[in-house]
């Protein structure tokens, strides 16, 4: 097998996308996708949206930034842990 070939030996379980990412990313409710070009971490749209989605996005956009905001801290608080920065 070829230098190019060696990742599709891998067993993990492949995403099949019905949607390129761009395409998905330009559905995105407006508030949405300005949140994500200023996220420190990076989201894909689906993830994005089902957090959004959960927590009212279309009918109170901030409290659902707020959501995305609060998902994001914890995320990377855990991240800083695994690195050790909060030794």
């Amino acid at each position: 097998m070829g230098e190019s070939n060696r990742n599709l030996r891998s067993t993990l379980k492949r995403r099949r996308r019905n949607v390129p990412p761009m395409q998905a990313y330009d559905a995105l409710p407006q508030e949405l996708r300005q949140w994500l070009a200023q996220a420190c971490l990076p989201w894909s749209p689906s993830s994005a949206l089902k957090i959004w989605n959960k927590a009212g996005g279309g009918h109170d956009p901030l409290v659902a930034i707020g959501r995305l905001e609060t998902v994001e801290r914890a995320m990377l608080q855990r991240d800083a842990q695994v690195w050790g920065a909060n030794r």
